[in-house]
C-alpha cells in the first residue's frame, strides 16, 4: 500500500493577497485524509512547518541583485525546510504531499524531490510560473517557482531554489491561460511542452494530460505533479488569489488526475493556492481533496 505523507506549508509570502496561508488547515479540515483513505492510500500527517507571519516581516529584507522578490528571505527559509522535509519522506519510502500555501512553496517541494534522482514536472495551473526577479510585473514569487527550480535568471545557481535533478526536457505545463510575455520567451527558447486550454478544448483533456505525463516521465526516475487550484475555472473554485476565466470543469480535473494515477509514476505532488478567506463553504479545499484522491487512484468502479 502506497503511503502518502502530508506536510503543511502555510505560507502567503509569495502571493499577493493574504489568506492562503489557512490553506493546509482547510484541505485537512474537508476531508483530505478520508480522501485518501478511499483511493486505498495510507496517510501520514507530520503537520505544518513553522511559519512566521508575513505582516511580521520586512518584505525588502533581502532584495535580489536584479529586480523585484518580496520576502525572498523568508521564502527561501520556508523551502529549505521543506525540501528536508520532502526528500526524508522519499528516503523513507512514503509519496510527499505538500499542502499550500502559495506556490512559492513549490521551490522546496521540486529541490527535495530532485535531491537524488533525476525528476520531471506537470504543472497544472492556469500561469506558467515562469518569471524571474528581472521580469515579475508583480514582485510576487508564487509566479516564480519553476523558473527558481530551473535556475534560471537570478536563480541560476542558487543554493535553494534550484533542483539540478528537474531536467527542462520533462517539463509539461497544462492548462495555461495567463502567461506573460517574457514567460512565453523562456517557454518557447526552452522548449517546454506547454498546452493551453485551447488545446485541451480542441484535443481534449485525456489526451493533452497523458502526452503531458509521457513527457515528463521519459527517461526520470519519476515525476513531480503541482496543482494550483487556480488551474480550475473560478466557477468550479472560487477560493484562489489569482482567478482566471475559462479554466477546466470539474469533471475535466477528475479526468486529468485519473490520468496521472494511471502512469504511476508520482513521485511528490503539491496542493496549492487554496485561499479560505476567499473561498465559499471550503468548497475550493474540498475540490482539491477529490483531486488528490483521484491523482492517487480513486475511481468511481
Amino acid at each position: 500500500m502506497t503511503t502518502v505523507r502530508i506536510i503543511g506549508a502555510p505560507t502567503d509570502y509569495g502571493a499577493n493577497r493574504r489568506g492562503v496561508d489557512m490553506g493546509p488547515s482547510a484541505i485537512r479540515y474537508a476531508g483530505l485524509a478520508d480522501q485518501l483513505a478511499s483511493a486505498g492510500v495510507e496517510t501520514v500527517d507530520a503537520g505544518d512547518l513553522a511559519v512566521p507571519r508575513a505582516e511580521e516581516r520586512d518584505p525588502d529584507a533581502e532584495a535580489p541583485h536584479e529586480g523585484d522578490a518580496k520576502f525572498l528571505r523568508e521564502t527561501a527559509d520556508v523551502c529549505r525546510r521543506l525540501a528536508d522535509e520532502v526528500s526524508g519522506t522519499l528516503a523513507e519510502g512514503s509519496v510527499p504531499l505538500a499542502l499550500g500555501g502559495d506556490h512559492s512553496i513549490a521551490i522546496g517541494s521540486l529541490v527535495g524531490s530532485a535531491r537524488d534522482a533525476e525528476i520531471g514536472a506537470v504543472w497544472f495551473d492556469a500561469h506558467a510560473d515562469l518569471n524571474t526577479p528581472a521580469t515579475t510585473p508583480s514582485g510576487n514569487v508564487h509566479g516564480m517557482p519553476l523558473a527558481a527550480a530551473l535556475g534560471l535568471g537570478e536563480f541560476e545557481g542558487s543554493d535553494w531554489a534550484t533542483a539540478p535533478g528537474l531536467n527542462p526536457e520533462n517539463v509539461a505545463l497544462v492548462g495555461l491561460r495567463s502567461v506573460d510575455d517574457a514567460e512565453i520567451d523562456v517557454i518557447r527558447d526552452h522548449g517546454f511542452a506547454a498546452y493551453t486550454m485551447s488545446d485541451i478544448d480542441d484535443r481534449g483533456i485525456t489526451d493533452v494530460t497523458e502526452e503531458a505525463m509521457a513527457e515528463a516521465s521519459a527517461g526520470v526516475d519519476g515525476v513531480h505533479v503541482s496543482l494550483d487550484l487556480d488551474w480550475l475555472d473560478p466557477k468550479e473554485a472560487p477560493g484562489v488569489g489569482t482567478p482566471v476565466r475559462g479554466g477546466v470543469t470539474y469533471r475535466e480535473a477528475h479526468r486529468a488526475m485519473e490520468s496521472v494515477a494511471e502512469t504511476d509514476c508520482v513521485r511528490s505532488m503539491e496542493l496549492v493556492e487554496v485561499n479560505p478567506t476567499l473561498d465559499q463553504h471550503n468548497e475550493t479545499a474540498e475540490l482539491a481533496t477529490e483531486l488528490a484522491a483521484s491523482a492517487f487512484g480513486k475511481r468511481v468502479l
